[in-house]
């Protein structure tokens, strides 16, 4: 499906390739080491490894089984990335005398509880964009000081989905009954496949709403939703992601949940990056839109698995851009919330879709 973005400005032409040298990723963690504990609190960088292929590795060489190390999320392959695990304290001297030529222990220390999945609170990203002339930077910079301001829309990138890009439709054929696969974990890896690519076909009609709002005013968007039940105050918005009556929004970035009321207050906040809309993540137990906003989520609601929200809206912190005319390069850092793609903001960036995707195998950046 197509990642359509609100900004409609020209593509800007440059040349990424995913690499070591070109692209790094560090992990923000959600807390510092406590300095106590059971547990090794370990800072390792990685050179053009997935976090699985890093696991492996330390699992031979420590002689430690892998469910024994803690690891917040899955990093790019493509890329020098630097991220936390953690690991029992009785693996303290192999691991001081653990050597790779792709992986660096970079320090040592102590907690009291295991690394879970989620326990990051977001990565810094380093790009260097080739083949990047001064009229596509000058356009580059500008879309920047906007992304800064708007936000982009948080899609699931090209790598949740598989190499053929299709492996949401396994799940499809699971619930159809067509397909049927035993081994559990690899069952709810296709099922959030498919939540992913609900969660991806809503965001776009959403957007899509706004677009047709920005291009064509009021009246002909409200004549191609007639089935929706707006107030023209509903329309009197500061950012231009349209929301609506009954959104489920959350406290950003790590807030609690409510509905959508009153619109235009809520729309100034979420500009100020206060707060910003959820899409669903389809499944039992988890909070549903209402009123005009239940319109676009109803399709993803008969899902049997356990759902939760996503920000369908996140914002990138600390950008920097360095512009070298010799080389022809751009040097791009930003930061970005967990769960989030680094793909994908370059994507909307550029407004270029699938701008990554001759390489299908990174991890998201969790």
């Amino acid at each position: 499906m197509t990642r359509i973005g609100l900004l409609t400005h020209a593509p800007i032409s440059l040349y990424f390739r995913p690499n070591a040298r070109d692209f790094v990723v560090q992990e923000i963690p959600l807390y510092p080491p406590s300095g106590y504990g059971e547990h090794l609190y370990v800072q390792v960088r990685k050179k053009s490894l997935s976090t699985p292929e890093l696991l492996k590795i330390l699992c031979s060489s420590l002689g430690i089984k892998q469910n024994l190390i803690g690891y917040a999320g899955l990093k790019d392959k493509h890329a020098l990335s630097i991220q936390y695990i953690t690991l029992p304290q009785q693996y303290r001297a192999k691991l001081e005398l653990f050597t790779h030529p792709l992986i660096k222990i970079l320090n040592i220390d102590q907690h009291h509880n295991k690394l879970r999945i989620g326990h990051l609170r977001g990565n810094r990203f380093f790009m260097r964009l080739k083949k990047l002339d001064m009229a596509n930077a000058t356009k580059l910079q500008s879309v920047l000081k906007i992304l800064r301001q708007q936000g982009f829309a948080n899609y699931f990138g090209y790598q949740r989905f598989g190499n053929n890009g299709a492996n949401y439709t396994i799940a499809q054929e699971m619930l159809a009954g067509a397909c049927k696969i035993r081994n559990k974990a690899k069952a709810r890896f296709f099922f959030s496949a498919l939540q992913s690519h609900f969660f991806n076909v809503w965001l776009s009609k959403r957007i899509q709403l706004s677009r047709t709002f920005a291009a064509c005013g009021l009246n002909e968007t409200l004549q191609l939703y007639r089935s929706l039940q707006f107030s023209v105050q509903d329309w009197t918005q500061e950012h231009p992601f349209i929301l609506l009556k009954g959104d489920v929004m959350g406290h950003y970035p790590l807030g609690k949940l409510f509905y959508a009321h009153t619109i235009c207050e809520e729309s100034c906040r979420f500009l100020r990056h206060d707060i910003a809309p959820t899409g669903l993540l389809a499944g039992r137990k988890t909070m549903l839109a209402q009123d005009n906003a239940a319109f676009f989520e109803h399709a993803t609601q008969d899902f049997g698995q356990q759902g939760s929200r996503r920000f369908a809206w996140v914002f990138a912190d600390e950008i920097e851009f360095e512009y070298m005319p010799q080389e022809a390069h751009g040097h791009l850092h930003f930061t970005l919330p967990k769960g989030s793609y680094a793909s994908v903001f370059l994507e909307q960036l550029c407004n270029q879709e699938q701008i990554f995707e001759e390489f299908s195998n990174p991890a998201q950046n969790g």
